[in-house]
């Protein structure tokens, strides 16, 4: 049974900036694949630039901290665009679900588990894996849901958009902290809140799915 299309409803497709910008890209014929791409590559830098931050000196970290940061608006910048360069552009290919769903299944541990390495704490890696896990799963029962003709499923708690809000606000919360030695701690609260979050929507995900079912 095919899937119904799946687009996850947000706010920021309607802003004038998000549309001139998406007008733009369709004027120079930028592929929305390659959009794709380069959000798998600004998640990429962001893992770095994080695994880099126990070795720096205390301002040196806190400007990593922020660059990952800004390396996960850059890579939500990118799941924007490249949905609406597609749709409202006209020029998606054949293709485009698997460039849009293969970088974001990558992405998403690529910015997350780094954070474990990156505290400094005990079962900050074994916290940071379990968080990066759950947001897989969460994905995955969303497109199970759609593989079994359902409309998929974008509840939280914690959706992709509040996994990276909670990242990039944990983020800059640690850089603020880092001259208190706090930066380690507020990261794996950070992973924690995105554990037990992802944990959560997991579960009402299922259930849901599951009602759905039964209900046919």
């Amino acid at each position: 049974m095919p899937s119904p299309p799946a687009r996850r409803p947000l706010k920021t497709r309607d802003t004038a900036w998000a549309r001139a910008l998406a007008r733009w890209l369709v004027a120079r014929r930028v592929a929305p694949n390659h959009i794709s791409l380069a959000s798998l590559g600004f998640a990429a830098l962001g893992a770095a630039v994080m695994l880099l931050a126990p070795t720096a000196s205390s301002g040196v970290r806190a400007a990593l901290y922020l660059a990952a940061a800004g390396c996960i608006q850059l890579r939500l910048l990118c799941n924007l665009l490249d949905g609406m360069v597609a749709v409202e552009g006209g020029l998606g290919s054949r293709s485009g679900d698997l460039y849009n769903e293969i970088p974001d299944r990558l992405a998403d541990p690529l910015l997350i588990v780094p954070a474990g390495y990156a505290c400094g704490l005990a079962w900050g890696p074994e916290l940071a894996w379990t968080a990066g896990c759950l947001a897989l799963l969460t994905a995955y029962i969303r497109a199970l849901g759609g593989s079994l003709g359902l409309a998929q499923d974008f509840q939280g708690p914690m959706a992709k958009p509040h996994r990276m809000a909670a990242m990039t606000s944990g983020l800059i919360t640690a850089a603020l902290g880092v001259a208190w030695g706090l930066d380690g701690p507020v990261l794996f609260l950070t992973l924690l809140l995105i554990a037990v979050g992802a944990a959560l929507t997991a579960i009402r995900r299922a259930r849901a799915i599951r009602a759905a079912l039964e209900a046919r």
